[in-house]
């Protein structure tokens, strides 16, 4: 029978992928590309053609059949799929480190570098050189033992980031509150009450069920008039996957993430680095350590002090102390109050149809493309979508999915991510395919998904980074695209465009009543824009004590410590956060960014990037937000460059200077000095 996996199609075959295909499909790829690797490598005298382009065009291949599977595996887990999953991640890390640390190939293209250095262009050399820099990170000059050693290491380190996912996603599905009580339910809107209906009917159990789903606990959060619900939602989320909660050791990550900071901080000392975030560092736009430090620091001084200044008035507008779960609700109702609005109030106002064409219209005016859903092609869920983008002349640039709706045994939050990555070499061209990811309340029997206005700027933001993947207009696989962008400017292009989620023309264009069609009323639009800097220092601060624990934790690491992780949160609470918290929050073993994800040492890139993000846009208020000539630098120097240009090179190309700290507290009301503005 034919793997799926294997075909030469253009897009996965989705509905044919099954579980048994999977390690099949790897192990094929894997065996065929070790063959031809190792006639690579014994080329007598390689070239760019002869050497660069196959590999690149290698690596292509092995992610064409490992993303549908990576993908399936966070958007539509099951037991026999995971158990595929995880057969396979040994083979691909042994794989990767192999070919990382292959000494004729690491020879072979510095041989090009110095050989071909007049006749390479810009984009060959910066292949070059990430090609090289990456094979001394996974210790190509080291001896024998010492690089299987980090071979070793690397292998455990996939699986375990592997099992905190899986224990997270678990502990999510295997914990749900059921309500009998009507009066619980009061204040959450009619659209997750239908839904904690049906569920108690499917279950066959009175009343509601709700589930820990993230558009639920968002709203139990905000909007449940009822303590004791916003209480048990509270703890349910900041106890996941850990030694506390009602399941308490059942799926605790504790363990598992000490032992990924072990295997992180032997890695990098494997390489002579002091800790890993040093290590992570060599890829990073950020230089060192200290540059880090005191960036989130000097951030840190900036918003701490409003964030206290809302903090208190936050509790003299509730008249008491706050516990943790409690504000969330009263932020909202101080909001209310203040601005006469709410997100559940906007909601009807913003239904999906129309937020999503109204973004396509503006990544249409700005970069003159064409967006259009088109039917027929194979999707994991009925509930996805497939969208491409043409050129203003009609040649096709790229498509992408959208998988909008939150379901049981989909992985929390928002993403993109690449299907198929943009190549055009002497074997065969390919464009790029992006995976867009929302965890939206689904739509209803008589109405579409309604969005508020958080999920809009979520929606903007994700549909950023999928335009970094499909304008791209790089011919390397490795450098196209998202790929090797340095993982503290790879949020540039996604915050970026979150600024026109906010701007008044944008906001006319993508709201409209579901029932009635009417525009968001003038008065209300007014009113959401004035929200952007309400509590933007307790936001501040929020992200920045994920980013310093983060940081510290991957700094000051030491074998014989061992992580100290609720020992180092809490000196960095103590030092930024601003709401207290129980003894019981367990926040970090559900804090998949950096012991799942790609930002271990890398959390503070969100805020580094929201300043060049700021700085950004701030040329565009300029000269007016649909400016065609700056769209068209900002599009040239940047979005169209991927990893094939230096990010701060690429900035100051844009920006004619170097990014500004200024912008983004402007942006956010918060004075240098620390006040709200």
């Amino acid at each position: 029978m034919e793997n799926p996996l294997l075909g030469q199609d253009p897009l996965p075959r989705f509905v044919e992928i099954r579980p048994e295909h999977v390690e099949p499909a790897v192990r094929e790829v894997l065996t065929r590309n070790r063959v031809r690797i190792g006639e690579l490598a014994q080329l007598e005298d390689p070239t760019f053609a002869t050497l660069v382009e196959p590999l690149e065009e290698l690596h292509h291949g092995v992610s064409r059949t490992w993303s549908p599977v990576s993908h399936l595996n966070a958007v539509l887990n099951s037991e026999a799929l995971r158990e595929s999953y995880n057969a396979c991640l040994p083979l691909l890390s042994a794989y990767h480190t192999d070919l990382s640390q292959s000494e004729p190939l690491f020879r072979a293209y510095r041989a090009i570098a110095e050989r071909e250095a007049g006749s390479l262009g810009p984009e060959q050399r910066e292949v070059i050189a990430h090609a090289v820099r990456d094979f001394r990170l996974a210790g190509v000059g080291l001896p024998a033992e010492r690089k299987a050693r980090f071979k070793t290491l690397m292998l455990e380190l996939s699986q375990l980031q592997a099992k905190f996912e899986e224990n997270v996603l678990d502990a999510t599905n295997g914990w749900t509150r059921h309500v009998t009580d009507a009066g619980e339910l009061h204040g959450l809107n009619d659209m997750l009450v239908e839904q904690a209906a049906e569920r108690a009917r499917q279950r066959g159990v009175p009343g509601w069920v709700l589930a820990l789903d993230q558009p639920t606990y968002v709203a139990v959060s905000t909007d449940a008039q009822s303590p004791q619900l916003r209480r048990d939602f509270y703890q349910a989320w900041l106890t996941r996957a850990s030694d506390q909660g009602a399941n308490a050791g059942r799926w605790d990550n504790s363990a598992v993430m000490e032992e990924i900071l072990r295997h992180r901080h032997e890695a990098a000392r494997l390489l002579e680095f002091g800790n890993f975030a040093e290590y992570a560092l060599a890829t990073r736009m950020a230089r060192s350590v200290a540059e880090v430090l005191q960036f989130l620091r000097e951030l840190t001084a900036a918003a701490r002090g409003a964030a206290l200044a809302e903090f208190d008035e936050l509790e003299a507008f509730a008249g008491r102390t706050l516990a943790p779960w409690d504000v969330g609700f009263y932020a909202e109702r101080l909001q209310r109050e203040r601005y006469s609005v709410s997100q559940e109030e906007l909601r009807p106002y913003f239904p999906l149809p129309r937020v999503l064409a109204g973004l396509f219209a503006v990544a249409e005016r700005l970069f003159a493309v064409r967006l259009r859903e088109r039917s027929g092609a194979a999707v994991w869920h009925p509930d996805v979508r497939f969208f491409e983008i043409e050129s203003s002349a009609g040649a096709l640039l790229g498509s992408f999915y959208l998988d909008a709706y939150a379901r049981p045994n989909k992985r929390s939050g928002a993403w993109m991510d690449e299907c198929v990555g943009r190549k055009r070499l002497a074997t065969g061209s390919a464009l790029p395919v992006a995976y867009l990811v929302t965890n939206f309340l689904p739509p209803g029997s008589d109405r579409p998904a309604l969005l508020t206005h958080d999920d809009v700027v979520t929606l903007f933001h994700e549909f950023g980074h999928g335009l970094h993947h499909l304008l791209t207009r790089v011919d390397y696989p490795s450098v196209a695209g998202i790929n090797g962008v340095a993982w503290d400017a790879v949020e540039l292009p996604s915050q970026f465009l979150e600024n026109y989620a906010w701007h008044p023309e944008v906001l006319r264009q993508i709201s409209g009543h579901f029932a009635s069609g009417a525009p968001l009323p003038a008065e209300m639009q007014s009113r959401l824009i004035a929200t952007r800097s309400f509590h933007a220092g307790l936001a501040m601060v929020r992200q920045l004590e994920f980013a310093l624990f983060d940081f510290r934790i991957h700094t000051e690491y030491s074998p014989e410590r061992g992580g100290r992780i609720l020992e180092i949160l809490r000196e960095v609470r103590a030092e930024v956060a601003v709401v207290p918290v129980p003894e019981w929050n367990r926040f970090p073993h559900s804090f998949g960014h950096i012991f799942a994800g790609g930002y271990a040492a890398g959390y503070y890139s969100y805020k580094w990037a929201e300043v060049l993000a700021a700085d950004a846009f701030a040329a565009f208020e300029e000269t007016g937000v649909f400016d065609n000539a700056t769209a068209r630098r900002f599009l040239d120097a940047i979005l169209s460059r991927g990893g094939s240009r230096d990010p701060l090179e690429a900035f100051v190309e844009f920006r004619g200077r170097r990014p500004d700290v200024r912008a983004l507290l402007k942006q956010h009301g918060i004075r240098p000095d620390g006040l709200a503005a």
